[in-house]
């Protein structure tokens, strides 16, 4: 079990639990904008290590692909769909990795509590992300799918990185800045011109420096070295200590679905941790149809 792994893998859920109150604070700037600034900021992390963003083609299109497809799908996502629907539909990307394992990654077949703790997780998130109070509407399709887009985006992201030739963890650098440069092209081409604020700069480099920095090179490195069905299990902690941090900073109160939430979410996370319980095999899922 590569514990360090996992503590990576939680140390990117944690500066990712922080991104919705930087978010609240930098709220008047345009996404695209944000993003981008941000994630130039990310790059700056590994620039005393250039030399390492040399890397494959293939691995540079893996991190475009990741960074800023996921990105571009979740903004437009939020165009065209309600906020707190887009959201849920996103945090579909820590079940993705869990039952997506076994196609990309052969040696990783699905057992019964990874499947359970993928679901478990899936049902907190969503009581946390919308209140217990669901309202999809069928005029919103485009946007749903453009979230969904987004989740799987993420998680096959996740799962290429251990598949892919490695690469060094630096190189998450030339990623984040290739990403970045993308994402500001995309503010000149879709949103309005923004004056900046002078508290703006402080959040946009803790952004920058964590949620959008730091995590990614965390992430890349638990990806690597862990067990995929196991981080995607632990990213259901994302929303919970996300509200959490919002809640001890006034932005938010606690409900008893906030408590159904955390016990769903924690008790997730504990159940796809075992892994002395037996593969689901070929037959069983054969009778199961």
């Amino acid at each position: 079990m590569h514990i360090k792994a996992y503590i990576h893998a939680l140390l990117a859920i944690l500066l990712w639990s922080m991104l919705a109150f930087l978010g609240l604070q930098l709220s008047k700037m345009p996404p695209f904008l944000l993003v981008g600034v941000a994630l130039l900021i990310g790059a700056v992390c590994s620039i005393h290590k250039i030399s390492q963003w040399r890397v494959s083609f293939d691995a540079l299109l893996l991190g475009i692909y990741g960074l800023f497809g996921y990105h571009f799908c979740f903004f437009i996502a939020l165009r065209n769909a309600p906020p707190v629907e887009a959201n849920l539909i996103n945090y579909l990307w820590p079940l993705f990795i869990v039952i997506l394992s076994p196609l990309f990654l052969r040696a990783y077949s699905l057992r019964v509590n990874h499947i359970l703790a993928a679901f478990t997780g899936l049902t907190g998130a969503a009581f946390i992300v919308t209140g217990g109070r669901f309202n999809f509407n069928s005029d919103y399709l485009f946007g749903y799918v453009l979230a969904a887009l987004s989740a799987f985006i993420w998680a096959s992201y996740s799962l290429m990185i251990k598949r892919i030739k490695p690469f060094p963890n630096a190189s998450i650098g030339l990623f984040c800045f290739c990403s970045g440069i993308l994402s500001l092209s995309m503010h000149f081409l879709l949103e309005k011109e923004y004056v900046f604020a002078s508290g703006d700069y402080t959040m946009l480099l803790l952004l920058g420096l964590g949620p959008m920095g730091a995590a990614f090179y965390l992430w890349n490195s638990a990806l690597k070295n862990g067990d995929p069905r196991i981080i995607g299990s632990l990213a259901y902690l994302t929303p919970l200590l996300s509200t959490i941090i919002l809640i001890l900073t006034g932005n938010g109160s606690f409900s008893f679905v906030t408590i159904i939430a955390m016990a769903l979410i924690i008790g997730g996370a504990a159940i796809g941790s075992i892994s002395a319980v037996r593969p689901i095999s070929h037959d069983l899922l054969e009778q199961s149809r």
